[in-house]
């Protein structure tokens, strides 16, 4: 039996979906409108170099703790 991810959590991938597209395409676009500086590095350069990455990382890890307490939770119930 292939392992699915359990009902309703579309929305969760849609919401993380679109939280890394607008950081790595969105923010990176725009990079040269962003004039702030982080820890002395342009905004622009910061997210395009490094930013959009630990982001993608982020989200990945989101997504996989909030699956596993959801598969967790549905083992309880099927037990």
């Amino acid at each position: 039996m292939v392992n699915q991810p359990p009902p309703g959590h579309w929305l969760l991938r849609a919401v993380l979906l679109l939280v890394w597209g607008s950081v790595s395409f969105g923010v990176c676009y725009n990079a040269r409108a962003l004039q702030f500086s982080v820890a002395g590095w342009p905004f622009g350069y910061w997210m395009a170099a490094q930013g959009a990455l630990l982001v993608f990382i982020a989200v990945v890890v989101i997504y996989a703790v909030v699956l596993n307490r959801a598969e967790r939770k549905a083992q309880a119930r099927a037990a």
